[in-house]
């Protein structure tokens, strides 16, 4: 196997990725990393990183050009091989650059399919995977016709803001150009669809070349836009291997991936299965691992850590050696999270032998439990779910609850 060092460009708006960046270096690599000036304080992992560049400004108003030109200068004495995004925002940039500078890896059309949610609607639809109506906001007669065929309530959904965040659900026909009046130019940015009740599950996987190595299917017990949307309690499970949902959402998961043409990576990928027919529908994908801590929960159910493995499979294309997956185990795990009105939450007294993981992040109250037993699993996340309701829980605009998912 060719084990000479290949060298990184990792790009990350959020603090996240620290488990990739780490893997990365542990594989002999040279390792940079472009992160927002606002994340200087964050605790990256340093000793991994060989060397980290801020971009000034918010996520999503970085200079382009002035990306471009220090990512210029820095090819000048090093042979960039690889260019990672490890956020949803940074797909964008990531494709940007692999276009301009000629990297191989995603281009900025499929980047789209990962991005905007139009794009995947479209892409999913036109590829026979079922998808709720929905239309864009470009015609007014198409918006009308969408109103007067599809019955309400309808969602309005930012094309490309991460996760559940500026959704607006309206019940009328007169409430919908209400919004879309208020949006104004910005109409262009959104997509209104069709709300369909049901169970939501995500898929996070694995791909190499085009092929799913790794899927884990789990269910939200409670959905990202309920808790962004009025506080409460996120919850997600995974769910029992080889159940008839499981095999379900897999193969929808595969159809996704061909169509949408991913090649190697880690996704996260969100499915509804709808109460009315109990047909699975495709709601969204994006080609990174699931935030809110997802991935220490797949790995509690499976000992495979996303993020680790995503950094292995990036240094075998690198170096051209054949990648191979670890042992899936056979774990069930669950996870509960939610804003707390203390910033360090003191959650000692959740003491059973199944907790394997607590969250680290401030004014959040949060625990992964695990064991072999399912409906151990579920017994635990009902009971501890209503008591950090009772002693944690509040409800608050805080900022970083758009990136529940």
């Amino acid at each position: 196997m060719g084990d000479q060092g290949k060298t990184f460009l990792c790009i990350s708006n959020f603090f996240k990725g620290n488990a990739f960046l780490t893997e990365l270096k542990k594989q002999g690599n040279r390792v940079f990393l472009i992160t927002s000036e606002k994340l200087k304080d964050k605790p990256w992992a340093f000793e991994y990183i060989d060397e980290i560049f801020y971009m000034p400004g918010q996520d999503l108003d970085w200079d382009l050009e002035l990306l471009m030109k220090g990512v210029g200068g820095l090819m000048k004495n090093h042979k960039i091989e690889s260019i990672v995004a490890l956020d949803d925002y940074d797909v964008e940039k990531a494709t940007f650059l692999r276009e301009s500078l000629r990297i191989p890896g995603m281009g900025q059309t499929t980047g789209r399919f990962f991005r905007d949610k139009l794009a995947m609607r479209i892409k999913a639809h036109d590829s026979d995977i079922k998808v709720p109506a929905f239309a864009p906001l470009f015609n007014d007669d198409d918006i009308n016709q969408f109103a007067d065929h599809i019955p309400a309530p309808w969602v309005l959904k930012p094309r490309s803001e991460a996760s559940a965040h500026g959704i607006i659900k309206v019940h009328d026909k007169e409430s919908l150009w209400e919004n879309i009046h208020q949006l104004g130019d910005n109409r262009l940015y959104y997509l209104v669809e069709q709300f369909k009740p049901g169970d939501v599950y995500h898929a996070d996987g694995l791909m190499l070349d085009g092929k799913n190595l790794f899927c884990s299917v789990s269910k939200y017990l409670s959905t990202p836009m309920e808790i962004s949307q009025g506080g409460g309690i996120f919850r997600s499970a995974n769910l029992k291997f080889g159940s008839t949902d499981e095999k379900a959402i897999k193969k929808a998961n595969t159809a996704v991936m061909k169509a949408f043409g991913m090649k190697s990576g880690a996704t996260h990928t969100e499915f509804i299965k709808c109460h009315e027919d109990g047909e699975i529908y495709f709601l969204e994908t994006s080609s990174r691992v699931g935030g809110a801590h997802l991935a220490e929960m797949v790995e509690a159910a499976t000992d495979i850590n996303l993020w680790a493995e995503w950094a292995k499979i990036e240094d075998a294309l690198a170096k051209g050696y054949k990648y191979q997956l670890p042992k899936v185990s056979k774990n069930y795990a669950g996870i509960l999270l939610t804003l707390s009105k203390f910033q360090h939450p003191d959650l000692s007294s959740f003491d059973d032998p199944e907790v394997y993981f607590r969250v680290p992040l401030d004014y959040h109250a949060g625990l992964i439990v695990k064991s072999k037993n399912q409906d151990r699993v579920m017994q635990l996340l009902d009971d501890y779910a209503e008591r950090i309701a009772r002693e944690f829980s509040t409800i608050a605009d805080a900022p970083e609850i758009k990136k529940f998912h």
